[in-house]
């Protein structure tokens, strides 16, 4: 595994292996897959920015069903984000703000395109050892511990979302319910905001975990995180999305199954 030099995209893949670099005085993997139903793009993006040995930018996106566009505002998103690097071990890197301009120059552009698409975005500003989420919509931002501890999770910026969030709805009834798919929050729209959360000191054996709703809507929340919380990073993908692909193409039982295109990122600082 060499460290990452130049931005990781994905953009529109119909499947891939995890891809494993080093970044940010830790590792990550990325990987993506199109929905096993359909024969057209994938709406999903991701993306991992190297800035200097200490720093990094993670974001998944996307695309919002519905327009035949949707991949191009999801690409907008994460291209805009991977234009932000530094050279390596030089200079400061990006500041938040110039993070959340990024985000606003690419909500810009999908509105300017009248194509009518839109994208969610779910970021990780990785600096120090330290992580802070950035988010719109229904992508998710979580940091599990080694013993299955959820040390932080974003809150979905959806009907759905605010009712767990408050407590009128549980996880489960959450995951079969018939607006689950609905999103009150993407980039696209004029009234677009941007979701800063706090910083987290992360601990040796934390995983950052990014995902679209490919996995939001086929695994349990307690799934997911045993999924990844140990072993390799590799391997804990791998266990991510075969289990995600066999809920959505061989469901058992009452188990949630949903078809869509799914993407992962998995980080974990080394020392």
């Amino acid at each position: 595994m060499k460290p990452l030099k130049e931005p990781l995209l994905l953009e529109d893949c119909v499947d891939t292996e995890p891809h494993h670099v080093g970044v940010a005085h830790g590792h990550a993997v990325l990987c993506s897959f199109r929905a096993p139903d359909k024969s057209g793009h994938n709406e999903d993006a991701g993306v991992i920015v190297p800035l200097t040995r200490s720093a990094a930018i993670l974001a998944v996106a996307d695309g919002v069903g519905g327009s035949r566009l949707a991949h191009t505002a999801s690409s907008e998103a994460i291209r805009a984000l991977a234009a932000l690097t530094v050279p390596a071990n030089k200079g400061e890197p990006p500041s938040r703000a110039a993070i959340v301009n990024a985000i606003e120059k690419a909500n810009d552009k999908v509105q300017s395109s009248g194509s009518g698409s839109a994208t969610t975005l779910a970021v990780v500003e990785v600096r120090d050892h330290r992580v802070r989420p950035i988010h719109i919509g229904d992508s998710a931002v979580l940091v599990v511990g080694q013993r299955g501890r959820l040390r932080m999770q974003t809150v979905a910026h959806s009907p759905i979302g605010y009712a767990v969030e408050a407590g009128v709805m549980d996880e489960g009834e959450a995951m079969h319910h018939e607006d689950r798919h609905l999103v009150s929050n993407v980039i696209g729209a004029r009234d677009m905001r941007i979701e800063i959360g706090h910083s987290l000191a992360l601990r040796r054996r934390d995983t950052v975990v990014l995902v679209t709703d490919g996995v939001l809507d086929n695994l349990h929340l307690d799934e997911l995180i045993d999924f990844v919380r140990v072993g390799s990073l590799v391997k804990a993908a791998k266990r991510v999305m075969n289990a995600v692909q066999q809920r959505m193409t061989a469901p058992a039982g009452g188990a949630p199954s949903k078809p869509d295109d799914t993407t992962l990122i998995l980080y974990r600082r080394s020392r």
